[in-house]
């Protein structure tokens, strides 16, 4: 007759603890900081990665106080692709947290006091369940004194600091010092070394182009463009929408399927208002431009006046159209452009 042994959550976790206890009993705490001295230097972000396995070697199995604290990284694998939880950005600040205290206590004792590690959702379920742990990200302390529940947790909010957060968070709590943030540098030693030998070439090019005048600044129709631009960048209030961080578009709260592109209101100004409003004003300005500029070569009279009416009808067009759309946001009337004897 088959046996069929089913244990729960809390026996499976008493059991695998009483084995691993009587496995490393004989164990030193000079032996098990030994080994993670070793396992950390291994590691090339200095972060030992943990399992159920090692969770009970390390701390289940360890009686209190301890010689060392863990700090570690709850990770999930299967969830690094959603970008609202910031796993894959947060996991390489903790590794610069790590690095750095390496980095900034290789020759003191306070490197055996305190290991970075991180463990993974996949492989190690029964862990995050003995610590509780139900929502990612997260981060937690195991000080000398601490068991799975009472250990420490970083609070969500100190997350938005990053790598400085983090060294806050285990200098307050364990009176330790990470130290500088050592952050790696945003090109490699030998990318400088080509970004300069391409930047010398190109230099030498450049110069010889300068001084025969054949650059892009010699060229007006360059200027011209750049002049539109910063033109179009003014009038249609681009630098608000940097500065306010104005999203082009709403979703109409009524109708989650239709997109509001024109706020009614004074009280605030969409994206694509402003870009709206400033490709018209834009308009007017080149049709002005070209009409003064341009149209006067002609030598035909006739094709001058026809140009001339179409654009100044484009162009009043345009400007009624803006009139149109200040007085629908902000309720303020406009007088009309005929002189007040005028009926019509």
């Amino acid at each position: 007759m088959a046996f069929h042994l089913n244990l729960s959550p809390l026996a499976l976790w008493m059991l695998t603890t009483i084995i691993f206890s009587l496995c490393f009993a004989t164990e030193s705490n000079e032996e098990r900081t030994s080994e993670l001295l070793s396992l950390q230097s291994r590691s090339s972000s200095g972060i030992i990665h943990l399992n159920d396995q090692s969770v009970a070697r390390f701390i289940t199995s360890v009686k209190t106080p301890r010689p060392y604290s863990l700090l570690i990284f709850f990770d999930a694998a299967q969830l690094r692709d959603k970008s609202e939880l910031r796993l894959t950005e947060l996991h390489k600040e903790f590794s610069i947290v790590a690095s750095s205290f390496i980095t900034n206590n290789a020759n003191h004792s306070s490197l055996s006091k305190l290991f970075f590690c991180d463990i993974d959702f996949k492989e190690s379920q029964l862990t995050f369940s003995q610590f509780g742990v139900n929502s990612l990200p997260h981060i937690r302390l195991v000080g000398p004194n601490h068991g799975l529940k009472d250990s420490e947790h970083m609070d969500q909010g100190d997350f938005s600091r990053l790598a400085e957060s983090m060294a806050e968070f285990v200098e307050s709590r364990t009176k330790l010092t990470v130290g500088t943030i050592h952050r790696p540098p945003l090109l490699s030693r030998n990318k400088i070394i080509l970004i300069t030998v391409g930047f010398l070439i190109w230099l030498s090019y450049f110069v010889k182009k300068l001084l025969t005048g054949e650059t892009l600044l010699h060229d007006p129709r360059v200027w011209l463009a750049g002049s539109v631009f910063v033109y179009f960048f003014s009038v249609s209030g681009a630098m608000h929408n940097i500065i306010r961080k104005m999203p082009m578009f709403l979703v109409d709260r009524n109708d989650p399927s239709k997109l509001v592109f024109f706020y009614q209101g004074s009280g605030m100004q969409l994206g694509a208002e402003g870009f709206t409003v400033g490709f018209l004003y834009t308009l007017v300005g080149l049709l002005l431009a070209f009409m003064s500029h341009g149209l006067v070569k002609i030598k035909s009279v006739k094709v001058q006046r026809v140009v001339m009416i179409f654009a100044l009808l484009v162009c009043f067009l345009a400007v009624k159209q803006v009139v149109f759309l200040d007085n629908w946001k902000t309720g303020y009337g406009i007088h009309g452009y005929w002189p007040s004897n005028w009926n019509f």
